[in-house]
């Protein structure tokens, strides 16, 4: 069975239902192919499945690309402002949990009803649990699906990364990039938890739970967040942001600053003071968790108690270098770094320059958002660009046969 439609994108996450919402208000007819039950599934688990959706102070600053200024037509035509406006029109409820982070208060089902609601009333037509077999280009597109044909003159690839697996994500996306003859900037996890060599996991892993807030770096990146020690490794939000600029196999360290902005050995250094571990464990208590702070001067105590010493136990504490052995991978990571060449496509309308139509948006083109709601706001920005464009696209015409 073939149906043809003016536009048919692939993928039902949020780029994908959003582009398909803005096509649909332009008088498209639009159909979304989704390989899963359901469609959303990332965004039901997101925040904590409190979704956040969006970021107050989003700027282009706040994403990675080969190309950093890719992102910045499709921000500035859709910004936070717009998708905000979305939000109150259904009446959703949302609070603000901090740096400009948007959640919902009840639970992100109120963003994925809202974009369902949406793209009922813009008639789209989702086809769930339809895997797709084969794409094909001619004049236009033909999405092989197998009992069903799909054709459109307009083809938008929505399909995500490779993040999260066990909730469906594959690599198909960037397959079908590779069969068109478009690049692909290597993928790599990004928001991910990293993994300790085993010395460090002997020496660290015991605490996990025990969090702290720091400052990691990497390069000249930094982020001021807590961080949290796992069972394997670290995690929390600065780490989560780091992850994305550090690359596997390279010489540089993560260095992490445990004690942002104080300097823990004063108390040390006044006149008369005690030096010695049991002192440098009540004043490191004061800055880091107890458990935390004994466990860093079991390691890092020093075999004198000199000024010279305590000069390099302030050093140590301010930069703590650690050599990731790996992340946790894709199944932990949030986002996909990397993605579709950026070079390949226009910043404008996502549109691919080699193949007119064809259209990329969302997780896998290779913008990645930092943690806080960006990836949500790269995903409706990116969307609605391609479904200005896809509205541009000139109809099927139907010849009929006598």
């Amino acid at each position: 069975m073939k149906q043809s439609f003016d536009v048919v994108i692939l993928g039902a996450g949020a780029a994908g239902l959003m582009c398909a919402i803005e096509a649909g208000k332009r008088g498209k007819r639009v159909a979304v192919v989704e390989r899963a039950e359901r469609a959303g599934k990332k965004i039901l688990i997101s925040g904590g499945g409190r979704c956040n959706f969006t970021n107050l102070h989003c700027t282009p600053e706040d994403f990675l690309s080969s190309n950093p200024h890719f992102c910045k037509s499709a921000l500035a035509r859709y910004g936070p402002a717009d998708f905000l406006a979305l939000v109150e029109q259904h009446k959703i409820p949302y609070h603000e949990k901090r740096l400009g982070q948007l959640f919902c208060d009840r639970s992100a089902q109120d963003i994925l009803n809202l974009l369902e609601e949406e793209c009922r009333r813009a008639g789209v037509r989702i086809f769930l649990k339809t895997r797709v077999k084969q794409v094909r280009h001619n004049a236009g597109f033909e999405v092989d699906a197998g009992n069903v044909t799909f054709s459109a003159p307009a083809l938008v690839v929505a399909t995500g990364g490779l993040s999260i697996p066990k909730i469906g994500a594959t690599a198909f996306g960037y397959e079908l990039a590779t069969q068109f003859g478009l690049a692909i900037q290597k993928c790599r996890p990004a928001l991910v938890p990293i993994v300790f060599d085993p010395e460090n996991q002997r020496r660290y892993c015991d605490l996990a739970g025990v969090s702290a807030e720091v400052v990691a770096s990497c390069g000249t990146q930094s982020f001021r967040e807590m961080m949290l020690i796992t069972h394997r490794g670290l995690s929390g939000p600065a780490i989560l942001q780091i992850s994305s600029y550090w690359k596997w196999a390279t010489d540089n360290p993560l260095a992490i600053d445990l004690a942002p902005g104080k300097l823990w050995t004063s108390a040390l250094r006044v006149p008369r003071a005690l030096r010695d571990r049991q002192a440098a464990r009540s004043a490191l208590r004061k800055i880091l968790p107890a458990r935390f702070a004994d466990r860093w001067i079991e390691q890092q105590a020093p075999r004198d108690w000199t000024n010279r010493s305590l000069e390099a136990m302030e050093e140590g504490i301010h930069r703590w270098e650690v050599q990731p052995a790996g992340t946790e991978g894709y199944q932990k990571a949030e986002v996909t770094a990397g993605g579709v060449d950026t070079g390949e496509l226009s910043s404008k309308t996502m549109e691919s320059g080699k193949v007119r139509g064809l259209f990329f948006i969302g997780e896998v083109v290779d913008v990645t958002g930092h943690l806080g709601g960006f990836n949500f706001q790269w995903a409706w920005a990116s969307g609605v660009c391609a479904a200005q464009a896809v509205a541009d696209t000139p109809p099927i015409v139907v010849r009929r046969t006598e």
